[in-house]
């Protein structure tokens, strides 16, 4: 395996999945002119990762990753989470607890019997675009051997393994003053590119220009929320806690019991949501205290009747968790926003594998049109996997009028085995 990471792939490049935006999928001037230098990731590179070679995604603020199973869009998803992950400073052994599956299956080992896999993806903001590019060794043990931070054609950051008994990188960031570049080591258990303003002083215009471009990579890959809605574990009564939602959706009780309590406006418009998408009359969506210190999610049905939610559907459940998640944000689910960051510059990032999983058409379209919305505003960016995505330009398009300030739309992305 190479100690650096290959260049970013041309979109042209063979294997590179094909991306199409439905009608409708632009996104409102009045959103643009907005929020243009918020951080955001709009390009995911997969060069030697799992099953995917040389893939090049490209992500609008609402997109889809269609394919059948074994296609990758789990591993997809999976890298992203990875890449965001590591940007917020986690260690790479908590990242990659099984970095053998990550190695593409095919891959033979070097002359040391070294494999591995690499990632990259892109972040466009005031900098414009950055681009940061990974590889990670996997065999005979985990460790970051190469990484690089470019923009406008000039690597701001390098690393490289030169010496494989040493638990550390050469580093090489951009100057520009009277050394063109300073170099010292780096762990190789963690991403370089959160550590630079603890290492670059800010004295030049160069390292400047590469703490800025850190910090937009940094922010544009941290908030994201990974979700897999699991209706069995739903269905339970839970503890309250934390308030904070699981990506599995498990305490969606204990967050109902905060939620509901803390924003009347927006829980108003959620339980509209659930009246879309679930059986029955719904009247309110609300969690009550249980024997034994715990909390259970109840639907109100207006007549005097609350149904548990033991007794919704394997699909009711997933749309409600799905429909709290997009009318939330990074106080209320499980994230690690950037504190030092202000709100109004950050953007969370919902990860959905299965996305259309147990929906039926109706629940599906009006997820979609929920997600377009809430996307349009320009505070939350959707990646979802579904099989078929044949049925969202027909959601998309009746999505237009009722979008704040513009049509919202759904870039899709073609994965193929």
């Amino acid at each position: 395996m190479a100690a650096s990471p290959a260049s970013s792939p041309s979109p042209a490049s063979a294997g590179s999945p094909g991306s199409a935006v439905l009608p409708g999928a632009a996104a409102s001037p009045a959103v643009v002119a907005a929020h243009p230098d918020r951080p955001r990731v709009t390009e995911l590179r997969l060069a030697a990762f799992a099953g995917h070679r040389r893939a090049v995604l490209r992500l609008g603020p609402l997109t889809l990753l269609a394919g059948p199973s074994g296609s990758g869009k789990t591993s997809a998803l999976r890298a992203y989470d990875a890449l965001a992950r590591l940007g917020g400073g986690a260690e790479l052994g908590a990242v990659f607890p099984e970095p053998g599956a990550c190695v593409p299956e095919r891959a033979r080992p070097d002359a040391q019997r070294r494999r591995g896999f690499r990632i990259g993806c892109t972040a466009d903001g005031a900098e414009g675009p950055v681009h940061l590019d990974v590889a990670v060794q996997a065999e005979p043990e985990l460790r970051i051997v190469g990484e690089r931070l470019s923009a406008d054609g000039v690597v701001l950051l390098e690393t490289a393994l030169r010496d494989p008994g040493r638990r550390a990188v050469q580093a090489a960031w951009h100057t520009a003053g009277s050394a063109p570049v300073t170099r010292a080591p780096l762990p190789d258990d963690r991403l370089g590119t959160p550590l630079l303003p603890l290492r670059v002083a800010g004295k030049t215009d160069g390292q400047r220009r590469v703490l800025a471009a850190a910090e937009q990579m940094v922010v544009a890959l941290r908030s994201v929320f990974a979700c897999d809605p699991r209706p069995g574990r739903m269905r339970e009564p839970v503890p309250t806690g934390s308030g904070h939602l699981l990506g599995g959706c498990d305490n969606l009780a204990d967050v109902l019991w905060r939620t509901r309590a803390e924003c009347g406006r927006r829980h108003a418009q959620f339980v509209a949501a659930v009246r879309t998408g679930c059986a029955g009359t719904v009247a309110d969506v609300l969690a009550e205290p249980d024997a034994g210190g715990v909390v259970r999610a109840l639907i109100d049905r207006g007549d005097g009747t609350r149904t548990g939610l033991a007794r919704l559907g394997y699909g009711e459940l997933r749309y409600l968790a799905l429909a709290l998640v997009l009318f939330t944000g990074p106080g209320v689910l499980e994230v690690d926003p950037a504190g030092e960051v202000p709100a109004a510059l950050q953007t969370l990032t919902v990860l959905a594998d299965g996305f259309d999983r147990g929906l039926d058409v109706r629940q599906r379209a009006e997820l979609l049109r929920l997600a377009a919305r809430m996307c349009d505003r320009g505070h939350i960016r959707f990646l979802g996997a579904v099989a078929d995505a044949s049925w969202a330009a027909g959601a998309v398009g009746e999505a237009g009028a009722a979008a704040a300030g513009g049509a919202g739309g759904v870039t899709v992305v073609h994965l193929n085995p």
